[in-house]
């Protein structure tokens, strides 16, 4: 998927990496192809955990260069959090997003935002990435909304179509269509 540069004026982020204290990936999602391979991802991973690790952005998220690029970062326990911009983008939007992301966690892994409990629910990290960020675009920044959208994920096959992701309607016709066949 090739990412255009800008959405007209909209505010465009490159990626959230969520990496561990060691700096492995525990939840990343890419939304542009400045890093096309595999290897040129760990690659970024591993360079931006370098310059980062000796900080000191436990108490509130640092702002940085890096390779043309602004990340804004976070540690909290063992996990450290990244969102990436290109270097013409806001700052305090893509902190925003960081926020956003930390605040969602916070609330769904219950003030418990450590590697161990993340791994446990690496799907709803994975659907938190999937609420705040698509394609690159910002969806959603604040961390209840997040949280709530995706709690209502794994609960509900009863909402309204309209509420639901397109996966989530799809299943859900794909269950109706059986249901009504096997009538």
């Amino acid at each position: 998927m090739a990412l255009p540069l800008h959405y007209g004026s909209c505010p465009v982020v490159k990626n959230i990496l969520l990496l561990d204290s060691e700096g492995k990936r525990v939840a990343v999602k890419y939304y542009c192809d400045d890093w096309p391979t595999y290897s040129a991802k760990l690659a970024f991973e591993k360079s931006i955990f370098t310059k980062t690790q000796k900080t000191n952005a436990r108490t509130e998220a640092e702002i940085a260069m890096f390779d043309n690029n602004i990340v804004v970062y976070k540690f909290v326990q063992d996990l450290h959090f990244f969102v990436t911009g290109g270097d013409d983008e806001n700052e305090l939007i893509l902190a925003t997003v960081l926020q956003g992301f930390y605040d969602a966690l916070t609330l769904l892994l219950r003030s418990n935002v450590e590697q161990r409990e993340a791994l446990e629910n690496l799907d709803l990290i994975l659907l938190c990435l999937d609420e705040i960020v698509d394609g690159g675009m910002i969806l959603e920044t604040d961390g209840s909304v997040i949280a709530g959208k995706v709690a209502s994920h794994n609960m509900d096959d009863g909402s309204p179509i309209s509420e639901q992701t397109i996966s989530q309607a799809l299943a859900t016709a794909r269950e109706h269509l059986t249901r009504s066949l096997l009538r």
